[in-house]
């Protein structure tokens, strides 16, 4: 198999989820993980109709078996979020990516990394629907975050700091 050789992952990604229903159940978080691999494939591929599918499903099984507070939940409303907003879709990405700020912050805490990330989504999804002024305080407050937890030369930092000035071109 050749690097970049797309089409035969897709196999590949099928039989490795295949075993994990058969074997830990088709509720199983590691199933979600499985399914989160092949959808994220199909993304590659630019079938967004069975990615979107496969996130779903990933993000149904990880909120039944690991509670709708938990991290990995927050991952999958982040992922699915970011392929609607991949199509345009803002008005579907934003109440998915406040549930996992929300999830972030009650289990991380609101200084953590995780946590501006979550904001720096969420800005980005308020500045395409226009709202900047909803947009900037978050980006401002993923900078504080970034720089308190990681330093400020951390290329995180660099990247908020990008993501500010931006906003303020626009």
């Amino acid at each position: 198999m050749a690097k970049g050789d797309v089409e035969s992952a897709q196999p590949i990604f099928e039989r490795a989820l295949a075993i994990r229903e058969k074997a830990l159940g088709a509720e199983h978080p590691e199933t979600a993980i499985a399914l989160v691999h092949l959808a994220a494939l199909h993304e590659s591929q630019g079938k967004a109709a069975l990615a979107e599918a496969g996130y779903r499903r990933a993000l149904a099984i990880r909120e039944k078996s690991l509670g709708d507070k938990h991290h990995e939940v927050a991952e999958s409303l982040e992922t699915l979020s970011h392929l609607l907003q991949s199509r345009s879709d803002y008005v579907g990405a934003e109440p998915l990516v406040r549930q996992a700020l929300a999830i972030r912050e009650a289990a991380l805490g609101a200084q953590h990394p995780d946590v501006a990330a979550s904001l720096s989504d969420l800005a980005g999804v308020l500045e395409s629907r226009g709202d900047l002024a909803g947009a900037r305080p978050l980006l401002e407050r993923a900078l504080a975050i970034r720089e308190a937890a990681l330093g400020p030369q951390h290329p995180a930092v660099a990247g908020s700091l990008s993501n500010l000035a931006v906003l303020h071109q626009v």
